[in-house]
């Protein structure tokens, strides 16, 4: 009993922030195409939206970076990459360091929105509008949910606008 409790307390400590993968963007160094016109939210949307439609519910994965599974942060660091040009560093922890912090009031379409989901556990979404955001959900794939939503609601953390 004692075993089976250490082991729902270690994969509780375990998400998509926690895995190791190429950290060596620095965090000041984000590179863009260019192509894309940041400042346009109606145009992000739309390419946030074409994203989603490419991806709805592909199911998560942990350390997942394909169409048959994807994390958090894998999510977000592919759509940046991908579809907007940006090249974010891969894990939740150091997403959250980048970029300039942005007041929950002050959300625009493509910031990034960060939970607290566990006592070491980050989860991060893209902001889309009017609330809503989009990720890549541990139970139900990659999804669009509110902030409005209790349960995102309750466990928001920060948000991070990345300079484009």
């Amino acid at each position: 009993m004692k075993y089976i409790f250490l082991l729902i307390i270690l994969s509780t400590m375990a998400a998509c922030s926690s895995v190791q993968h190429d950290t060596s963007i620095a965090i000041g160094e984000i590179k863009t195409s260019g192509t894309v016109n940041f400042h346009d939210s109606n145009a992000i949307k739309s390419i946030l939206m074409k994203q989603y439609d490419e991806w709805r519910k592909t199911p998560y994965k942990m350390g997942g970076l394909s169409k048959r599974g994807i994390d958090c942060s894998g999510f977000t660091y592919l759509t940046f990459r991908s579809k907007l040009g940006c090249k974010l560093p891969r894990t939740t922890k150091l997403q959250a360091k980048t970029g300039a912090k942005v007041a929950r009031n002050n959300l625009l379409t493509g910031d990034l929105v960060f939970f607290k989901t566990g006592l070491f556990v980050k989860h991060v979404g893209i902001y889309l509008d009017e609330s809503r955001f989009l990720h890549a959900s541990t139970s139900r794939g990659v999804i669009i949910s509110s902030l409005k939503e209790k349960y995102w609601k309750n466990r928001y953390w920060i948000a991070r606008r990345i300079s484009f």
